[in-house]
């Protein structure tokens, strides 16, 4: 049994114990002899006694059944899971659904076999009844049980017909439809409409219209609203589509038409999905990527082109209409109206009065000393984005260390060809510091990023008063930029989120990026501080915050440093 192992017994009764796991293991081999409720009750015991974790065992125990399942079940494999499945709800909840997801899982590579073709026949009426009974609630299954049976043994409606009434005939068809519709009502009542919809497709139950399929688009089941459409014909899926369109739901609405062949009914939904996809791209900074999915088509690269331009990503603008022979495009386009300067903060308005490039040692003394005689600070780095599935982040460029006035960007890179030592000691004093607060923006992630790139350093290893502003912000959405949004009135301009930080020099709206991300948080903090009762003098409010600060000490890398 492998990960089936029991727990050692000791003591006279092992002999006994053994024998009885050596008829289990016959019993398992041999089903000719052995009764529905043994097998249950010798899977129960199984399940029991394994040691690994659930999803394990039944793993183990699905391969286990599907084995046995050929073992001369008598009067067939079919009839016999049937059989178990009126058993198992007895042994409750707990083992219910599991057991029996089992064993119709593992009919499946019996429909192949012919010589079980017989049986499978026979079983479809067993299986019908017992579909009757779940519906009446004799035998307690849920109903994804139901579904799972139904699909098992293919059940159709002369099969229900039959267990209702004996007989196929067209009449009793008719009768057994108009019975099945009963229960359909009353789980569409009850907002079931997973079953509703699954025993209205199998068995041509029209009992459905168009408020139906938008109540269940507008409550998000998209699945069960697509399978209810098709089964209702081309019309409903238009008006399905026509729904996803109306709700921004591009590529929902672009999966129907290309599987159902609606194109010429919606020939613009391709192009609007892809370019949605290419919108989403580019707000996210991937404009790579972006480009990739662009590059085929002349109008989604001219619309990338806008979406540069409309971030104020005028480098990008450039670089695209060299490539694509675009010039004639963008100087269509009137940068004034199409960017918007004021739709976001810069370190004009947050009143920052230098940005300072370090990437040598005395600029590092320098700006260490500086850091050192602050209270707070905020701190952000930037790597080279990867867009390789799997792969290796690339090591961090820069860190960003900034007041509310000055930033400070640091080329790591260089600093740690150039001086290792000397870049660890500094920032070892700034990171152990007690007497500085260090704001970030899920640093962790950062110092996690800071540790992969240069793990030799102990100063990305070990710090002192460390706050995660967002954490004092947990409702707010939209990252760092829609922090800004919420505190300050404006959002950040996101364009520059993955562009090549590992270029030198970087450029001049690359070094006013990444020290925004710096100084911002400085200013968000300020801004949480003033709005607290008593402009923010509180200890209700020191509290709060402090709460929320970490320290990660190691001894070693905290102590004193001589320059």
């Amino acid at each position: 049994m492998g990960c089936f192992e029991e727990v050692t017994k000791e003591g006279p009764e092992t002999n006994q114990y053994n024998d009885e796991r050596s008829i289990c293991l016959h019993a398992f081999s041999d089903l000719s002899h052995v009764p529905p409720a043994t097998f249950i009750y010798l899977l129960k015991d199984y399940y029991v006694y394994g040691t690994n974790k659930a999803t394990s065992k039944f793993k183990i125990l699905l391969q286990l059944v599907r084995a046995a399942l050929h073992n001369a079940p008598q009067p067939g494999p079919f009839t016999y899971a049937v059989q178990c499945m009126y058993i198992v709800p007895l042994l409750g909840k707990t083992y219910s659904e599991g057991f029996s997801h089992m064993l119709t899982s593992s009919l499946k590579h019996l429909k192949s076999v012919e010589s079980v073709r017989k049986d499978f026949l026979e079983a479809k009426h067993l299986a019908a009844q017992l579909a009757l009974d779940i519906l009446d609630t004799v035998v307690p299954h849920e109903n994804r049980i139901l579904v799972k049976l139904l699909e098992t043994f293919e059940i159709e409606l002369r099969d229900m017909a039959h267990a209702l009434y004996g007989s196929e005939l067209d009449d009793d068809l008719v009768k057994a439809r108009e019975h099945i519709r009963h229960y359909v009502k009353c789980f569409m009542e009850s907002e079931s409409n997973a079953i509703a919809v699954a025993l209205i497709t199998r068995f041509s139950i029209q009992c459905c219209d168009e408020s139906f399929l938008i109540k269940l688009i507008e409550s998000n089941q998209l699945e069960i609203a697509e399978e209810c459409a098709t089964f209702m014909g081309k019309e409903m899926i238009c008006l399905v589509i026509q729904k996803y369109l109306d709700m921004k739901m591009l590529k929902n609405a672009n999966k129907l038409v290309k599987e159902h062949d609606l194109t010429e009914k919606f020939p613009d939904v391709s192009f609007l999905y892809k370019e949605s996809l290419v919108k989403k791209l580019a707000e996210k900074g991937c404009w790579d990527i972006a480009e990739v999915r662009a590059k085929k088509e002349t109008k989604l690269m001219e619309y990338l082109v806008y979406l540069a331009m409309e971030a104020g990503y005028m480098e990008k603008v450039d670089e695209l209409c060299q490539r694509y022979s675009l010039q004639g495009y963008a100087d269509s386009l009137v940068p004034e109206k199409v960017f918007c300067g004021s739709d976001y903060l810069d370190l004009k308005k947050l009143s920052a009065e230098e940005i300072v490039w370090v990437d040598e040692i005395n600029g590092l003394y320098n700006a260490t000393s500086y850091i050192e005689a602050c209270k707070i600070i905020g701190m952000d780095c930037e790597w080279r984005p990867n867009f390789e599935k799997n792969s290796k982040p690339n090591k961090v460029s820069i860190i960003q260390i900034a007041s509310d006035k000055i930033a400070f960007i640091f080329d790591l890179i260089k600093l740690y060809e150039d001086e290792p030592k000397v870049l660890d000691s500094c920032f070892r004093q700034i990171m152990c510091s007690s007497n500085i607060l260090k704001l970030g923006y899920d640093i962790q992630c950062d110092l996690h990023q800071l540790t992969q790139s240069y793990g030799e350093l102990e100063c990305f290893q070990s710090y002192e008063m460390l706050l995660d502003v967002q954490k004092l912000f947990k409702g707010v959405t939209g990252g760092l930029s829609g922090l800004s949004k919420e505190i300050l009135g404006l959002s950040l301009n996101k364009a520059r989120r993955n562009s090549n930080w590992e270029q030198r020099p970087l450029s001049q709206n690359q070094k006013e990026y990444a020290a925004l991300d710096a100084v911002v948080l400085v200013h968000i903090f300020h801004e949480h501080i003033r709005r607290q009762p008593q402009f923010g003098v509180s200890e209700g409010c020191k509290a709060e915050w402090k709460s929320h600060v970490v320290s990660r000490v190691q001894s070693s890398a905290c102590k004193p440093v001589r320059f």
